[in-house]
């Protein structure tokens, strides 16, 4: 069964962004309409926008952590799967071996 957190981090890391990036532009809409001086409102602005900045690292460190956990489990994955098929292609080898020996036997056994 595959363990959908790998889809679900990135989900909520782009929602988390759509989020940010949408409630920063309403709140610079607001300061913009606001009745505040324009140096009070570049200084929320500045802190608003290192608040967001640091949310949106926070966020793709997050979905990086999820992407390399996926990868490093699929190269499990076919690590595992390519070891199992190494020994059957192995033993369906060694089975045809034994099979054309055993047929070789039971020719010349004939003759």
């Amino acid at each position: 069964m595959t363990d959908n957190r790998e889809y679900s981090l990135g989900s909520m890391g782009a929602m988390g962004l759509a989020f940010v990036t949408g409630g920063l532009l309403g709140f610079a809409a607001a300061l913009l309409l606001a009745s505040q001086s324009g140096r009070q409102s570049r200084e929320q602005l500045r802190g608003y926008a290192r608040r967001a900045e640091e949310r949106v690292h926070e966020l793709a460190d997050k979905a990086t952590e999820g992407v390399d956990q996926a990868l490093e489990k699929g190269r499990e994955f076919i690590k595992d799967k390519q070891a199992v098929l190494t020994e059957a292609v192995e033993t369906g080898r060694t089975a045809m071996q034994r099979e054309r020996e055993r047929l070789s036997v039971d020719k010349h056994a004939r003759q």
